[in-house]
């Protein structure tokens, strides 16, 4: 669908009232949501495509990122004109919802993975494996598999930029808690010990750890291998391992290892905490230096980083950006050049180098950017460290877990960890407060 807007006119003040139109709660019965492009169409780069972005042009060396490969792409195929929409990343997903229901999509859209998978489930997205069978071979597996459907067939996106964190921690509370500073913890077993180590050793002015549930709990159980839902949308996370981990999160939370009021916190003040030096760590990705550097100069300058941490065998977390391309689009053939032209190796580079994301092409990561460390800064070993982990990464958070069941099944957990329930009780009623929001098993 191309648009008629000025070329690369941005969407800044875009909002999507009146459009309070929940992915989940879209009706696309009876919408056309088109059909799979034919391979003339595919073969055909001309004309005008729509391109939106989720929150980039506030970034000025990132507008001119996406204006330069705009500019260039442009060149490289003469006849071809893209116009820039760049969306709010507040209420983003309701405005691509109700812009699905009207059939009314930009040709290529911007679209995490839990913005993308209900619309994928309705059919409105290209299948890029059919449409370019040999291009899953050039992206990093677990982000390919990102922007798949359990229970059907094809790929509906192409990964764009990805993140995945390392973890983080202060050296100077490692070592007021008598710990070797260069001794990081590779296991939840040694990350578990130091925090113990050194909320003692705070007594109540630092802790070790803030279990920051809202970000980690789900993600964590994957890292441990606990399955949490099946391909037919089930949740199955109240294992007998989930029973062991949130019996172990509770024994913490109870004994101190974990600040007394961090049960119901937020991701953010999780953040805040290792900032102000009241937290030792804090798993998050590389970007987050940036921000401690800026706010915290002197936590920054104590903060070491190692890898992220999962059981042996288990994937590591990433999270993934793609883009997706409708099948109303009126050049389906542009669109698809585009896609594949931005995520390119070079082009992947050049947007690393502007901002801290690694690419989702294989072919970028071997590059010495992504490789060298030798300045001996924690930036850069982060940046090493984050791209090495890739090669073990998925998206290891269901789409499924929304804002709702989130909320259903922590409040559960939180009961566990103050004890007024047990562990199994606990999950056995988050896992059936969630198949009843999302309708597991019906």
């Amino acid at each position: 669908m191309t648009l008629n807007r000025t070329r690369r006119t941005l969407l800044a003040g875009a909002t999507a009232t009146g459009l309070a139109l929940a992915l989940a709660g879209c009706g696309l019965e009876g919408v056309d949501t088109g059909s799979e492009a034919s391979a003339d169409e595919l073969s055909t780069v001309e004309g005008e495509i729509s391109f939106a972005t989720l929150e980039l042009s506030s970034n000025p060396d990132l507008a001119a990122y996406i204006e330069d490969t705009i500019a260039a792409f442009e060149e490289e195929y003469p006849g071809t004109e893209v116009e820039w929409i760049d969306v709010p990343f507040a209420g983003a997903q309701e405005k691509f919802a109700a812009d699905a229901a009207a059939g009314n999509l930009p040709d290529v859209v911007n679209m995490n993975p839990n913005f993308a998978q209900p619309l994928e489930r309705e059919g409105v997205f290209l299948d890029i494996d059919q449409a370019d069978p040999e291009l899953a071979a050039e992206y990093v597996e677990g982000a390919w598999k990102g922007f798949q459907v359990p229970g059907m067939e094809g790929t509906f996106g192409v990964p764009w930029y990805l993140t995945s964190e390392v973890t983080m921690y202060n050296a100077a509370l490692y070592e007021a808690a008598g710990l070797d500073p260069d001794d990081a913890p590779e296991t939840f077993a040694e990350l578990y010990e130091d925090a113990r180590a050194i909320s003692e050793a705070g007594a109540g002015e630092f802790y070790g750890l803030h279990p920051a549930l809202e970000n980690r709990f789900m993600t964590d159980l994957a890292k441990i291998g606990v399955p949490l839902i099946d391909e037919d949308l089930v949740w199955t996370f109240n294992t007998p391992d989930a029973v062991e981990y949130v019996e172990g999160l509770a024994e913490m939370y109870q004994s101190g290892v974990f600040p007394a009021d961090s049960l119901t916190q937020t991701l953010n003040d999780a953040k805040e905490g290792y900032q102000a030096g009241n937290v030792a760590m804090f798993p998050s990705g590389p970007n987050f230096l940036n921000g401690i550097e800026q706010n915290a100069p002197e936590v920054f300058a104590n903060t070491r980083v190692a890898p992220q941490i999962a059981a042996e065998g288990e994937p590591v977390n990433m999270s993934v950006m793609g883009l997706l391309i409708p099948k109303t689009s009126e050049n389906p053939g542009t669109a698809l050049a585009f896609t594949k032209f931005i995520t390119n190796a070079e082009n992947q580079l050049a947007f690393s180098r502007v901002a801290p994301v690694l690419p989702s092409v294989t072919a970028a990561l071997d590059d010495p950017f992504f490789q060298d460390d030798s300045d001996g800064t924690e930036l850069s070993k982060a940046v090493k460290l984050s791209a090495e982990g890739l090669a073990r990464a998925e998206n290891l958070t269901p789409v499924q877990y929304d804002d709702q069941v989130k909320n259903a099944v922590l409040a559960k957990i939180q009961l566990a960890l103050t004890g007024d329930l047990t562990a199994q009780e606990a999950l056995d009623q988050a896992v059936e407060e969630a198949n009843a929001i999302t309708g597991g098993g019906e």
